[in-house]
């Protein structure tokens, strides 16, 4: 890589997950990895200052090698708000068309750009999406959903007589707006694509949030695929589940390409049939999106071990996914159909007698690691000696995060960086995800006078409860002869339990 390359990066909201996890990942390399100020991002809601978002951009391409951009924040301000928007079809339009002038203007600029295809969530929450879903959002799903079976010739008379009585009480005004804003948003896309066709664009992911085999997402779906296909991009647009990752999937990306490098990947399983689990929130089996996140990524999966840059351990269940939340209760498919020890073994043999790069996906669960794993990976020492751990969010949420760190670590090796890194996914995936916020949530939080969905702040009593357990997990879980983590701030981005922003240090053993 040339010395001093600078890469502008505009992430998808504000959360650490968008903000945070590609920077701090770049810090670790030779990239100049420049982002917006956090205050211009918005704030869940609220949308970010789309009119300073485009002028940093514009400002900053004349002198960067590249960028990798999120299509919803520089259209809309963010994942949230491109849910809720009141743009028309034209003024999106003319905003998208703006990479074209930007291009233009400074051709040296490799571009790589992600957009999402709006999602439409199955339950009635107005949390991330419309007021209205509080009270509407399981029947616009189930409309969608069984119209488009209905097209297909395969919903059933239960399904059918369902759709009568959506149709009777849910307000049109209501699906309107609804369906108008997926209208513009599909545009939108559509434009996007016309940009990677030309040039514009170099390189793009629709990443799939939420997906579902059926219904309005499904559908939009199926017209970019065809439209990618008329456009002949299926090698320069990849669409596939995950969203909050790719930002960290495309940094990975673009160290790979400026060194010239294909990383060739080497995936073992924890369960035969994991291969064929449809994850949680995902429409597809396991093994198809992990080819996509690899190649994503600027790899290929290796076809064997001896070959590959980097061995890539998945914990996967052996039949259908949990939440983390409920792995204290015993499980077939998690204590016969998969064999988690032989899979440590194995990570274990190849790291310490083969020398090769090895990295956990921790794919075993949904929001959440696999505590019976991390206590496996403490008892054989591997913590801090892997490439890169994950285990958060959905499977794809973890594939990204983890393949991404791990590419990055065979090229640039167990830098400071990268171990604070990897100290964070244990602090959050393991310690947060899988142990604390499971305590929070079942009557702690409610204990203390607020809801998961409503706290006292990003920096209140239940922000500072977190810190105190999160500390205890860390000691239980990780904290050992290796090293042991250190929080150095903990806050709670969109006041709720969902997610946590964590700042850790990793400290190494000390001796004598």
């Amino acid at each position: 890589m040339k010395p001093n390359t600078r890469l502008l990066f505009i992430p998808l909201d504000e959360r650490p997950c968008n903000y945070q996890f590609p920077y701090l990942l770049a810090q670790g390399t030779d990239l100049e990895m420049e982002r917006p100020p956090l205050e211009w991002m918005g704030q869940k809601k609220t949308p970010g200052d789309t009119t300073r978002l485009w002028a940093w951009l514009e400002e900053r391409a004349a002198t960067a090698d590249g960028a990798i951009v999120a299509m919803d924040t520089l259209l809309y301000g963010g994942i949230v708000p491109s849910r809720l928007h009141g743009m028309s079809s034209e003024q999106v339009r003319d905003r998208v068309n703006r990479l074209r002038k930007l291009k233009q203007l400074y051709p040296q600029l490799t571009l790589y750009a992600f957009q999402l295809i709006m999602r439409c969530p199955q339950y009635s929450l107005a949390d991330e999406e419309p007021d209205y879903y509080a009270d509407w959002g399981r029947e616009i799903f189930r409309k969608g959903f069984i119209e488009h079976r209905q097209e297909l010739g395969i919903a059933t008379a239960e399904e059918l007589l369902e759709l009568v009585d959506i149709n009777e009480r849910l307000p049109m005004e209501i699906l309107d707006d609804y369906l108008g804003r997926r209208h513009v948003n599909l545009e939108a896309n559509e434009v996007a694509l016309d940009l990677v066709a030309e040039g514009i664009i170099d390189f793009m992911i629709i990443p799939q949030d939420d997906s579902a085999p059926y219904g309005y997402t499904a559908k939009d779906q199926q017209r970019l695929r065809s439209r990618i296909s008329e456009l002949e991009l299926d090698l320069n647009v990849y669409m596939y589940p995950g969203a909050d990752e790719v930002g960290c999937t495309l940094l990975a990306r673009w160290v790979n390409k400026m060194n010239n490098v294909v990383p060739l990947v080497y995936p073992r399983l924890s369960a035969l049939q994991g291969a064929f689990v449809v994850p949680l929130f995902e429409d597809r089996y396991f093994y198809e999106t992990l080819k996509y996140q690899i190649m994503a990524a600027g790899g290929l999966i290796a076809s064997s071990a001896m070959e590959a840059d980097l061995i890539l351990l998945a914990n996967t269940p052996g039949d259908t996914m949990a939440e983390a939340s409920s792995q204290q209760r015993a499980m077939t498919g998690y204590d016969v159909h998969r064999n988690v020890v032989e899979l440590v073994e194995y990570g274990s043999y190849m790291l310490q007698y083969a020398g090769q790069n090895v990295a956990v996906a921790d794919v075993g669960y949904a929001n959440g690691a696999d505590l019976k794993l991390i206590r496996l990976l403490k008892h054989k020492g591997l913590l801090f000696k892997l490439a890169g751990y994950a285990g958060w969010n959905t499977s794809s949420n973890t594939l990204g995060t983890v393949i991404a760190q791990s590419m990055l670590y065979t090229h640039y090796g167990s830098t400071e960086e990268h171990l604070d890194f990897l100290s964070l996914r244990y602090a959050e995936d393991a310690c947060y995800c899988a142990v604390v916020r499971t305590a929070m949530n079942n009557g702690i939080v409610e204990q203390m006078g607020f809801t998961k969905f409503m706290l006292d702040g990003p920096r209140g009593s239940v922000a500072a409860v977190i810190h105190g357990r999160l500390e205890q997990a860390l000691n239980e879980y990780v904290n050992g002869p290796e090293g042991r983590v250190e929080i150095t701030d903990c806050y709670m981005p969109w006041n709720r339990t969902f997610e946590v922003g964590l700042t850790v240090r990793h400290h190494a053993e000390k001796r004598g």
